[in-house]
């Protein structure tokens, strides 16, 4: 601003020219003195290319017209449109004809840094083990955590079964802490039992001294050897009369599980759970095996875990319960799980206790997440919203496009050949449950339990109570509803009463399994079923005027029935396949069955192409019921 300019009028401001104008314009009169260009040098612009680009968003970036970048696509024979999405490595080729340097970028490379190097040896210390209780169904495992907490979680089971995984941690009174994950023993829950291994340092099976191993005892070794966790055997039920330890043993052998007594390295304790008998020899089994195995974390420093499950709770939304690996996960941290992100605004332990953090093996649920995610996912805080958001934009993007693509034909002739095959029957179904984890299970089994010609078809599987809008989507898909541990609102009840939609509820797995068993097994095609009569040989045919044509027929072979099912063969082909048989007479009285020898008349239901010298087989279809195995 100059003086003129302030005290000056208007329109003497507005001609004047700025002092950097005048600058601009002398710099140019003293480089045309010199000889030199007025034009600013030529640098290359740096373009970012990413996986896949539109032909639009590259012309913004290299700031050159889109029409250029067309034609140049076009002299390489490509026809292209302004919003049409190209490759790398052809968006490399063309930011490099027109003189740009290129960098190359990932869409994967937002994960980068998700998760913390390694720590050091010196800057971490001793924490306390994750033990999983594995084991058969009803062999005990929750009553024996039960006597460990000295809480009740049974009594709040459907049937005594556990079907979440139970996160707990047990103070000991020397002032030791040993993390507990309660896996359920059903068969259904495989994955879950998976994920309970995955994330946890020793394995305790629990085998009943009365039932011996069994098919999900043998299933939980298998899972403790796939993530290499020692296994201590917790030989329960040892208070019933002649109940014995050597008999498990024994059986263990021929799955590689080999005792200490004979040479081993797997610790065998026997323990009662409902008298509380040798529980302190189970921990000190437990923290001697943890002590060999010398686990360390370094607290100071930001969270990082894993989901072990999620729910949708009315009062407090997604609830997502964690196990912390390393780091420290403090109130007000920003917390990235799978798909989902939030602050934490509450830490809540097993005991319903808040919490203002939790260290390194202290599972907790923490509240303010968007949404549940899945059990499994690795947590990690982040030091920003708009990095959090990052992330799960990414992770959704990929998780939708992999669903597109596992959901379509691949192509039009893989869609035409299934087209041709034999058609499937599906049974759509949508599944509502308290947690991800059981959801999940459900969802898994009836997904196994279809064959070639009938399966489940999940139309969607989700966590918290039954809305309006899993009725409008039940409806529009013509499924049922199956409710596990959940229950549906005053509308969402209303509204499925007014469109006809069946919820069902369930509280155990085997009945929701059972019963879905059952309805596959009513949609399978009976099996037909043929008994043979007997055969006969077309003598003579007789045109009848109003009734047609008549065969006359000589028996050769056991018995032919009026009503019963006809095949029809001439020179070796079947030109009449399950016919009826629909008059019979012998002479001119109507009879019900004519035997071996004998001849008769026959005329068949809606067939009058018979001729002299055609075979005929007589034989009754019999439709037996199918069920799945």
């Amino acid at each position: 601003m100059t003086i003129q300019s302030v005290v000056g009028d208007g329109d003497a401001a507005e001609r004047m020219r700025s002092l950097a104008s005048v600058r601009r314009a002398r710099e140019r009169e003293k480089e045309k003195r010199k000889g030199g260009s007025t034009d600013t040098p030529n640098r290359p612009r740096e373009v970012v290319i990413p996986d896949v680009i539109t032909v639009q968003e590259l012309s913004n970036r290299m700031a050159v017209r889109g029409v250029d970048i067309i034609k140049f696509l076009m002299k390489q024979g490509m026809m292209m449109k302004i919003n049409d999405v190209i490759d790398s490595d052809t968006a490399e080729l063309v930011a490099e004809e027109f003189g740009m340097a290129v960098k190359r970028v990932s869409e994967s490379d937002v994960e980068t840094g998700f998760l913390g190097e390694a720590d050091d040896a010196d800057a971490s210390e001793v924490r306390a083990p994750v033990v999983a209780i594995m084991g058969h169904v009803d062999h005990g495992k929750t009553s024996l955590l039960d006597a460990l907490r000295t809480t009740d979680v049974a009594g709040g089971e459907a049937g005594g079964i556990t079907q979440h995984i139970g996160a707990y941690q047990v103070r000991l009174e020397d002032g030791q802490k040993v993390t507990f994950l309660d896996t359920p023993g059903h068969a259904a829950f495989s994955a879950m039992r998976a994920r309970g291994a995955n994330v946890t340092d020793i394995v305790v099976l629990v085998v009943a001294a009365d039932d011996g191993v069994m098919p999900q005892t043998i299933e939980a070794i298998q899972h403790a050897k796939a993530a290499e966790a020692p296994l201590i055997v917790a030989v329960n039920k040892m208070d019933k009369p002649g109940a014995t330890s050597q008999k498990v043993v024994n059986e263990l052998l021929q799955y590689e599980v080999i005792a200490e007594s004979l040479g081993g390295d797997t610790q065998i304790i026997e323990v009662s759970a409902k008298e509380r008998m040798n529980l302190d020899g189970l921990l000190e089994a437990i923290l001697v095996q943890a002590e060999v195995m010398d686990l360390r974390a370094n607290p100071d420093r930001s969270a990082e875990g894993v989901v072990i499950e999620a729910k949708l709770d009315k009062g407090r939304g997604p609830v997502g319960t964690v196990l912390v690996k390393r780091g420290t996960l403090k109130r007000g941290d920003i917390v990235v799980a799978g798909g989902a992100w939030g602050k934490v605004r509450a830490l809540l332990n097993e005991r319903n206790e808040q919490l203002t953090d939790a260290g390194p093996s202290v599972p907790v649920e923490i509240l303010g997440l968007d949404e549940a995610p899945s059990p499994g996912d690795v947590f990690a805080v982040v030091d920003s919203e708009a990095r959090a958001r990052e992330l799960t934009e990414y992770r959704q993007r990929v998780k939708r496009e992999k669903a597109q693509v596992s959901g379509g034909s691949v192509s039009l002739v893989d869609m035409m050949a299934k087209l041709g095959s034999k058609k499937i029957n599906e049974l759509p179904v949508v599944i509502k449950a308290d947690v991800q984890g059981s959801g999940e299970a459900i969802a898994a089994s009836l997904e196994k339990m279809g064959n070639d010609e009938v399966r489940a078809r999940i139309v969607y599987s989700g966590a918290g109570g039954i809305t309006e809008s899993d009725v409008n989507l039940a409806k529009s898909a013509g499924a049922p509803i199956l409710g596990f541990n959940v229950r549906a609102s005053k509308q969402a009840r209303d509204l499925a009463d007014r469109e006809g939609v069946e919820i069902r509820y369930y509280s155990i797995i085997y009945d929701l399994l059972d019963d879905m068993k059952g309805v596959l097994s009513g949609m399978l095609a009976p099996l037909q079923r043929e008994t043979f009569l007997g055969n006969a040989h077309v003598l003579q045919v007789f045109d009848i005027s109003k009734v047609g044509k008549i065969a006359g027929c000589r028996v050769t072979e056991g018995v032919v029935r009026k009503g019963a099912r006809v095949r029809i063969i001439r020179d070796d082909v079947v030109v009449l396949e399950l016919g009826v048989l629909n008059t019979l007479k012998r002479f001119k009285d109507e009879v019900n069955e004519v035997p071996s020898g004998q001849e008769c008349g026959m005329q068949f239901q809606g067939f009058q192409d018979i001729k002299e010298g055609d075979y005929i087989e007589c034989f009754t279809v019999e439709e037996i019921k199918r069920t799945l195995d």
